[in-house]
């Protein structure tokens, strides 16, 4: 009996073991990154445009559209925030690894000052600095503007030239350029899952074996 416990035990720890790797995976998703120009839109609809992604980086597919993929990019960890949007399917490339750093950890800092007013005019008073998430930008006729955060509000700042960063370039290592079809919810893990049903199907299989070896010779059964 002791054996017999002992083995459902080990078979519900295998099962639930393998639910959690399950559920582990499919919450990490699928990454893309931005090579080009690469929209990011708040509805899945070319009008709704909010901003061209840092190329070289990327976002996390939630869902991957024919036309359209359901994308997330940046993540809350103050001052960064977590924005839920849209990009175009045939813009991004896909690859099949986890990036290190997914996303732009990109802050500018802004001066402000006052018109000039004279002598008497309080430098303290008169200039300021605001630091701001840079998320993206676009083009509106000639004017860049900047996509950022800053005090929990998103919007735009004009600005007379992009900010620069690190270009991010581990894609270059293992891609699939080409978007394949969205797989199937059961397709993830399918060696682990194979590994896991043939373990439960051998514990099964012993705690069978154990429990007939535990029977009496026909000759001592009671009938």
């Amino acid at each position: 009996m002791k054996r017999l416990i002992f083995l459902l035990l080990l078979l519900a720890a295998l099962c639930g073991a393998g639910g959690r790797c399950a559920a582990a995976a499919e919450g990490q998703g699928e990454y893309a990154v931005a090579v080009g120009d690469v929209w990011f839109y708040t509805a899945a609809d070319e009008s709704a445009a909010l901003f061209l992604l840092p190329e070289t980086y990327y976002v996390r597919v939630l869902d991957r559209g024919e036309t359209f993929c359901t994308v997330e990019y940046q993540q809350d960890d103050a001052p960064y925030k977590k924005l839920l949007g849209y990009c175009r399917t045939d813009a991004l490339t896909f690859v099949d690894f986890v990036p290190v750093r997914p996303y732009l950890r990109k802050q500018i800092t802004v001066t402000f000052s006052l018109p000039d007013g004279g002598e008497l005019g309080t430098p303290s008073l008169t200039t300021w600095e605001r630091t701001y998430v840079y998320y993206g930008d676009r083009y509106e006729g000639d004017q860049l503007y900047l996509y950022v955060l800053c005090d929990g509000t998103f919007g735009y700042i004009p600005a007379d030239a992009p900010p620069e960063y690190e270009h991010n370039v581990d894609y270059l290592q293992d891609t699939s350029a080409e978007a394949e079809p969205p797989a199937a919810p059961s397709s993830f893990g399918t060696v682990q899952i194979v590994v896991i049903v043939l373990a439960c199907v051998a514990a099964v299989a012993v705690a069978v074996i154990l429990l007939r070896g535990k029977r009496p010779p026909r000759e001592q059964q009671e009938f």
